[in-house]
């Protein structure tokens, strides 16, 4: 054919062998940005056989990144951010500045300019969103205490990495040093740096302020204007058109980065009623250019550095690994939380992903850092993010280790465990009562009637916010994770008559179990679960009541359709089993 197909052939073998080296990636457990990335290198100059255009595929990575930062921004939950900004915003501002030195001192070593380690140490600062969200899935602890914490994070550390965009453009022009083997900045005035960055901030606030004003109050009422057309085509180009307009009108009026823009065209529509179906009518193509966007970072990617450098790469891919996830862990515990929510959140940053390789194209498009630099961040985040679903593994038994060094445990968890009153000593009289494992949704809902009878109770719950609105209500509770030994004794299980584990955690329930029935071998014991295969298990081993959650609202909502339908009760309840709720009432009355 007479035509180029230069952009057709880039495109189509970056779709290609993204989608055979992702599904590969799956089918080994691993994130399928682990292909995506590997994709990249294999059809990028530094590997034989076909070679994709790689400006054509940076200009792709370019809308690739304009719809990631849309996504986040869409995302963005300032509740969310809110509900766990007491141990979020402090850990992570923490986090990122030990990642960041630390960065900075092995760049100090290997020669690197000042300006050129802080922006490597703070590339490798920042945890993959899409790796984090994946992972607290997988583990089922999206909605946990130490889930919603990490997300809250991961929030703030997305909002530094925004700053950081705006930011290093004034920095580079008018403080940097360029790195070994970057080129020379372009001479510009640096007579009044101040000046240049307060300008800089002075712009982005301008844009901040015309977004969060104008914008918050016509894109609103564009989206339902052409909602109520019901063209399903209409509106999804109304949301790519508000996200690539915004991006592109901050960087041609207000001359800020194509991300920020993006990024509160996100937050502005998220405040819209519609923005749930703006989410989901732009999130294929959300995926499609984010899949380009790690192709064309993994083509920038020279896989010669590792046995160049193995020594830099093994620096780097520890950092991200253990230095990021000693210091999330140390950070959680000061704040003191539990030993098993330490251990999730710091095994929850071990990796970098998109805003490192956005940084890194940044920096060395700034003369900040040398070539050499993207490949170890690239390194590290292909080592990092491969690593990440065996850190989750080793949790259990990490988690084990240390609760069977009860010093090294008292040592880690020395302030973890208080009642609401600041101390345990009330709890010495308390006794013949019921222990409530997790005061959420379930939980939440026995206490009250608990209370209001007037019966002896106590709570353990693990989530810091919890356990304080719970002091403040005047409920008694100790706070700690369920499943240590010294939790469970703190509340008085050896001389409690019930244990209620309404945790949908099963790790935390079978441990609490075992610790409740050597504590008091008699105890009456009620758990929920959600699989089948632990209902089974735990029936066999006899604990007590197993209440499966979708069973019984099966039940409840069987027996509605049968009264409903005139079926007489007694009939309906013997082809439901039992009504449910009522079973427990009827095992009490047999005790």
């Amino acid at each position: 054919m007479p035509h180029d197909t230069t952009f057709i052939a880039t495109i189509a073998a970056a779709f290609v062998v993204a989608f055979a080296f992702g599904f590969v990636a799956t089918r080994l457990r691993l994130p399928p940005l682990v292909g995506y990335l590997a994709a990249g290198v294999m059809i990028g100059p530094f590997t034989p056989g076909f070679v994709g255009d790689i400006s054509l595929a940076s200009q792709l990575a370019e809308i690739g990144v304009i719809l990631l930062m849309f996504g986040v921004g869409l995302h963005f939950s300032i509740k969310h951010l809110m509900a766990v900004r007491s141990i979020a915003i402090p850990g992570a501002v923490v986090q990122i500045l030990t990642a960041t030195i630390i960065g900075a001192a092995i760049a100090h070593f290997w020669g690197w300019s000042l300006m050129a380690g802080l922006t490597f140490g703070l590339a490798l600062s920042v945890a993959s969103t899409v790796v984090l969200l994946r992972a607290l899935e997988q583990q089922r602890k999206l909605e946990s205490p130490e889930g919603r914490i990490a997300v809250g994070w991961l929030i703030v550390e997305d909002l530094v990495m925004v700053l950081a965009l705006v930011l290093l453009p004034a920095l580079a022009e008018n403080f940097a040093v360029p790195a070994p083997g970057a080129a020379a900045l372009e001479s510009g005035d640096r007579s009044n740096p101040w000046f240049a960055l307060t300008l800089t901030l002075g712009k982005v606030a301008l844009f901040v302020a015309a977004a969060l004003i104008v914008g918050t109050r016509v894109v609103p009422w564009l989206l339902e204007t052409v909602a109520r057309t019901g063209s399903r085509e209409l509106f999804t180009l109304s949301v790519l058109a508000i996200a690539l307009g915004i991006a592109f009108g901050s960087a041609a009026l207000f001359g800020v980065s194509f991300a920020l823009g993006a990024f509160f065209a996100g937050v502005i529509l998220s405040e819209s009623d519609l923005s749930h179906r703006a989410a989901e009518d732009s999130l294929p193509l959300q995926d499609a250019f984010a899949v380009l966007f790690f192709v064309s970072v993994g083509m920038l990617f020279d896989p010669s550095i590792v046995l160049r450098e193995p020594l830099a790469v093994l620096a780097v891919v520890l950092v991200i690994v253990v230095g990021k996830s000693l210091a999330a862990f140390a950070i959680v515990l000061l704040f003191r939380y539990p030993v098993g929510t330490a251990l999730t959140i710091s095994a929850s940053l071990a990796q970098i992903g998109e805003f490192s390789f956005i940084l890194a194209g940044l920096g060395i498009m700034l003369n900040l850092m040398p070539a050499e630099a993207r490949d170890l961040i690239l390194a590290g985040a292909l080592f990092s993010i491969t690593l990440n679903p065996f850190v989750f593994g080793a949790l259990p038994a990490i988690e084990r280790w240390i609760r069977d060094r009860p010093r090294l445990l008292g040592l880690l968890e020395r302030s973890s465990v208080r009642g609401t009153d600041g101390s345990d000593d009330w709890l010495a009289g308390v006794r013949d009562h019921a222990i409530v494992i997790g005061h959420g949704r379930v939980g939440g809902t026995i206490t009250p009637v608990l209370a209001t009878e007037g019966l002896p109770f106590l709570v353990i719950e693990r989530d810091r916010l919890r356990f304080e609105a719970l002091r403040l209500g005047g409920v008694p509770a100790v706070f700690g994770d369920a499943s240590m030994e010294g939790v469970l004794e703190a509340a008085g299980v050896g001389r409690a008559r019930l244990l209620i584990v309404a945790t949908p955690d099963s790790f935390i329930a079978r441990r609490a179990i075992e610790i409740a029935r050597e504590a008091r071998p008699g105890i009456d014991i009620v758990v929920r679960t959600h699989s089948h295969a632990e209902l089974l298990r735990l029936q066999a081993e006899h604990v007590g009541k197993v209440i499966m959650g979708e069973q019984e609202l099966a039940r409840a909502m069987l027996l509605h359709a049968l009264l409903h339908f005139g079926v007489p009760r007694e009939r309906a309840r013997l082809l439901v089993g039992d009504e449910p709720g009522e079973d427990l009432i009827a095992d009490a009355d047999r005790r």
